[in-house]
């Protein structure tokens, strides 16, 4: 017999979550005839992720964002634990943020045009390589943040997987430093494979930025696992003490509503 947790999921939380998608998606793209840089596009994509947690019931907190300039563009690379990770990052990260996305996406209506539109990076991978590479270029030019899960699969258990090494060397050539960012809690908010979720706390961690200036296509590999070992250092310790961890030194998804919306 299903539990509450699925009702609630089925019958409350996917309606909710397809009407602020649709009615952000709309002010999004309605938002580029006048600002074509997508900032205030960004603001309704910060917005829906801040709606999804608060709707969900998930509790967030965040250590190190002051030690990323807001106005400098990253990679921030983020181990991988539940689709809810995207709306933690875009809440709690106060810049201005795109990610890489299947290019299929592209096709699905209002979120696929919200993503073609507002600079978002929609990838063909038997096609990846330059064509990826402009389109990181166009985010440095304006300013913007990439978001990018070398795992390229969510984790069951939380334990970090191999590294795919191909987007640090596309961080290296593009010159863009590297920022390594923890996230804990979100598979409990929603595991893989199950539709159903539940309220929970999350906790973020940035890490000091990581310069790729000087850095050739052969050093891609050490970088690699070089983040990935900060990472998977600070998962494991936020994991081994989750459940006792309190819900807040950033506070919770409500208390991020003013920023969210900026």
């Amino acid at each position: 017999m299903p539990s509450f947790h699925w009702w609630r999921t089925v019958f409350w939380l996917i309606p909710a979550i397809s009407v602020y998608t649709i009615v952000l998606g709309a002010l999004s793209l309605a938002s580029m005839a006048v600002d074509r840089r997508g900032r205030l596009a960004h603001g309704c994509a910060r917005t829906w992720a801040w709606l999804i947690l608060v709707t969900t019931g998930v509790r967030t907190s965040a250590r190190g964002v002051e030690q990323v300039d807001r106005r400098a563009p990253y990679v921030f690379v983020s181990n991988h634990q539940s689709i809810y990770d995207i709306p933690v990052l875009f809440v709690l990260l106060p810049l201005q943020l795109r990610i890489i996305a299947k290019a299929s996406l592209g096709r699905f209506p209002v979120l696929g045009w919200h993503l073609r539109w507002t600079g978002h990076l929609l990838v063909d991978r038997a096609r990846a390589g330059a064509g990826a590479l402009r389109q990181v270029a166009r985010l440095m030019r304006r300013g913007h943040s990439l978001i990018v899960f070398p795992e390229g699969t969510r984790s069951r258990d939380g334990r970090l997987g191999r590294f795919r090494r191909g987007l640090f060397l596309l961080a290296i050539e593009a010159g863009l430093p590297v920022v390594p960012v923890a996230v804990s809690g979100t598979r409990h908010v929603m595991r893989k494979g199950m539709l159903t979720t539940r309220p929970g706390d999350v906790e973020l961690v940035v890490h000091p930025p990581l310069r790729t200036d000087g850095l050739k296509r052969a050093d891609a590999p050490a970088l690699a696992e070089r983040v990935r070992g900060i990472i998977a250092s600070t998962v494991a310790e936020l994991e081994g003490r989750a459940g006792v961890r309190p819900a807040g030194r950033g506070g919770d998804a409500a208390s991020e509503g003013k920023a969210a919306c900026a």
